[in-house]
């Protein structure tokens, strides 16, 4: 009888061990790409650097709703979403373009049916971008897609199959711009898009702005003059019961809002994809370069 009594208090005292481990513990996620890694892993070094909590990392989730489940779950207490992907992939909105819309409107859904507070933008706009070659644009005097009509019915397209597909994508670009290309536009996988427009297969491509090869490349993005495509603000969403447990955790990630430019996630991707670095050796050069580790 002693001994079963002694057995349970030790397993009593492993048990509140753990949840006293667990309370201490904030476990950072991300989708399963190179710059959602990124992301993450700036979310875990801010956290690990300016407050006495472990970091648990659960990078690569598969995508927006497996992540957004995790989150509901607890499995994890945050991660970086796009604005416009939450707008229309979670909350089954239209699409809006009005970037400052777009934030106010997740961020009040995600706190009345989630209870997920979104934290502001940390200053970069990962949405699709009109890519032509460097020489092309200045030899054109091409800067904004509307520019693009001079060009278009001579030049070939190249696309990916999503952009070819979804709303915010291919039939509402041509139809906004008045585009006509010499041909219909070759659907491609996206990992040869920037390969294709080099070797003058094509003369125009749909990529992502924070894209690392538009670091590297003599490469010039058409601005979207027209403001056809939504926002897709890179936004921290943590669950709100994390904040309430550690208040701390709202300042130390807000002190990363507004610090990461378009430019800078480009350059961060590149070194990743593209010279091989590592993903938190990448992070915290970056940190520092900021004056937040």
């Amino acid at each position: 009888m002693k001994f079963s009594c002694a057995l349970l208090l030790c397993v009593a005292c492993f048990c509140s061990a753990c949840g006293f481990d667990r309370n201490d513990t904030v476990v950072v996620g991300s989708k399963n790409f190179t710059e959602q890694a990124i992301l993450g892993e700036l979310l875990a070094q801010q956290i690990e650097s300016h407050t006495h909590l472990k970091v648990e990392r659960r990078f690569y989730l598969a995508g927006s709703y497996i992540c957004q489940q995790a989150l509901l779950a607890g499995r994890i207490d945050t991660y970086v979403e796009y604005t416009g992907t939450a707008l229309t992939a979670i909350l089954k909105d239209p699409v809006e373009r009005d970037p400052q819309a777009v934030f106010q409107r997740v961020r009040t859904e995600y706190a009345q049916r989630f209870s997920l507070d979104v934290l502001p933008s940390l200053g970069f706009n990962n949405t699709f971008a009109i890519v032509v070659r460097g020489p092309d644009a200045r030899q054109l005097g091409l800067k904004v897609i509307s520019d693009l009509s001079r060009a278009a019915n001579q030049w070939r397209a190249g696309f990916g199959y999503e952009f070819m597909e979804r709303p915010d994508g291919y039939a509402g670009l041509a139809s906004t711009y008045g585009l006509k290309f010499a041909a219909p536009p070759r659907i491609m996988d996206l990992g040869l898009l920037y390969r294709a427009l080099l070797d003058h297969q094509v003369d125009v491509v749909a990529g992502n702005s924070t894209d690392g090869l538009l670091a590297a490349n003599d490469l010039t993005v058409l601005e979207d003059d027209r403001q056809y495509f939504p926002p897709y603000e890179g936004v921290p969403v943590v669950r709100a019961e994390t904040l309430v447990r550690h208040p701390e955790l709202r300042a130390t990630m807000e002190a990363l809002s507004g610090k990461i430019s378009t430019a800078d996630m480009q350059k961060m991707n590149f070194a990743v994809d593209g010279q091989h670095r590592d993903t938190a050796e990448v992070a915290r050069e970056f940190l520092h370069s900021k004056g937040l580790l």
